[in-house]
């Protein structure tokens, strides 16, 4: 059996928000999905336009952030 298809991080994301998620751990959207907006505002060098790119990449893949409910269908 193959694992669910992982949705990439969005392009565009600034290198210390990038370097703030991989410090976490965080490598893909399901991952960042685990979390709550709040706690990923909290890291340093994510922003909030890193916070609306990753927002808009979560909605895209049909994803929210920890703790939100999704809107779809």
């Amino acid at each position: 059996m193959m694992p669910a298809r992982e949705h990439p991080l969005p392009v565009g994301l600034s290198k210390p928000a990038l370097r703030a998620l991989a410090a976490e751990g965080i490598t893909c959207l399901e991952q960042l999905a685990r979390r709550s907006q709040l706690e990923i505002e909290n890291l340093h060098g994510v922003g909030p336009n890193a916070i609306k790119t990753l927002r808009q990449a979560l909605t895209q893949a049909e994803l929210t952030f920890a703790g939100e409910e999704s809107t779809s269908g």
